[in-house]
């Protein structure tokens, strides 16, 4: 087998690099976004073998210098081949508090007017590659991002996004959050408003006591839905006056296909796409200790049934918890989990772990007590 490339993202990295021996190729390397005109010298003094270079500055001649290398030039987009995930600093880098206006003018808010410029569906083959190598980059920063964690401890939450910071679930969603984030588990979401940033908001208080997870609340249910234009504005409020001090971390994954609904900045990583299709899929795939499904509609009723599907097959080794939050809403009012739990009498699904429950502790219990089968990680 192959070694797998080992990924250049800094000058410090470039520099240990090429301080080796240049009579022999350097090989098998990935170069992220580096200037290597700033070590020029060295690097015009090696060769390459099968080596990548993506959105990188490049010295004159240093192409004489490959055998069989890749390079990916910078397509002189607005976005470009990220290193790591987004942050709140980093994707709403010119926005100011207090003028939601300038929302437009931040980096956010300006690719999204582009993307809605070129199209959404654009049949331009520059502007599809550009995107394509974004979000190829964004699944590499992820995946990145995963390794410190087990596989068994990243937990998804589905639900709303019409969800207001005045709805009970609102808070109930927060509070499970908010211990499973104690307990050692990574929350992630689509990265949105409702449901969304409600498990966001839980895992960035996280550490502090029940009480100030009302304070918070409070605060940010002064402004209830993502339509008031003072919403970011109150998301960004709670990170000043409850500060991450002690590490913890979420992983909201949005897109810009909705970009009409604002990623949340409490999520301490974003993990942006242009492609839904491959957001979407991603975060089932990925929160494999289990999925809470929260109250919603039509986008949260297909990712159960495609949860579902994915568990049937245990496609990625194992089944996980399938955890319905509010009996009332999921046995009556949108009656799904009777109708899965007779597709699983019947024998049409197979290897479904589920649960239902309107209690905060017991859906952390039934998240926390699952353990993947021997063997599977």
């Amino acid at each position: 087998m192959r070694p797998n490339y080992v990924e250049i993202k800094t000058q410090e990295q470039l520099a240990e690099v090429l301080a080796g021996p240049i009579d022999v190729p350097l090989r098998r390397l990935a170069f992220h976004s580096i200037d290597l005109r700033q070590q020029a010298e060295a690097a015009l003094a090696h060769k390459y073998s099968q080596c990548i270079f993506l959105s990188c500055q490049m010295p004159h001649g240093l192409k004489r210098m490959f055998t069989d290398s890749l390079v990916f030039p910078d397509m002189g987009e607005l976005f470009r081949f990220q290193t790591e995930l987004y942050t709140a600093e980093t994707l709403y880098d010119g926005y100011e508090v207090g003028k939601p206006e300038t929302l437009s003018k931040s980096f956010d808010g300006r690719v999204y007017k582009h993307y809605l410029e070129r199209g959404k569906q654009s049949t331009d083959i520059k502007e599809t590659l550009a995107r394509t190598l974004h979000d190829h980059s964004i699944s590499n920063s992820l995946h990145h991002f995963l390794d410190d964690y087990r596989e068994q401890d990243i937990i998804g939450v589905m639900g709303g996004h019409g969800m207001l910071r005045t709805d009970a679930h609102y808070r109930q969603i927060a509070q499970i959050s908010k211990q499973l984030t104690e307990k050692g588990k990574l929350m992630i979401s689509g990265g949105g408003p409702g449901a969304m940033e409600a498990t966001h908001l839980g895992a960035w208080m996280a550490g502090r006591s029940l009480e100030e997870l009302d304070e918070a609340l409070a605060l940010i249910s002064q402004v209830p839905s993502f339509s008031d234009s003072l919403w970011l504005d109150s998301a960004f409020q709670i990170r000043e006056k409850f500060p991450q001090t002690q590490g913890y971390k979420s992983l909201g994954i949005p897109t810009w296909l909705y970009g009409h609904e604002p990623s949340t900045p409490l999520a301490t990583h974003i993990a942006k796409y242009f492609d839904n299709s491959i957001r979407e899929d991603g975060i089932l795939t990925i929160a494999k200790g289990g999925i809470i499904f929260t109250p919603g509609s039509a986008g949260t009723l297909q990712e159960i049934f495609q949860d579902a599907v994915q568990n049937h097959y245990m496609s990625f080794g194992y089944a996980s918890p399938m955890v319905f939050m509010d009996k009332d809403y999921w046995q009556s009012e949108v009656p799904v989990y009777p109708l899965i739990q007779g597709l699983v009498s019947k024998g049409r699904y197979k290897n479904l772990i589920l649960a239902i429950s309107d209690d905060c502790d017991e859906i952390v219990e039934e998240i926390m007590s699952f353990t993947p089968p021997c063997g599977t990680v």
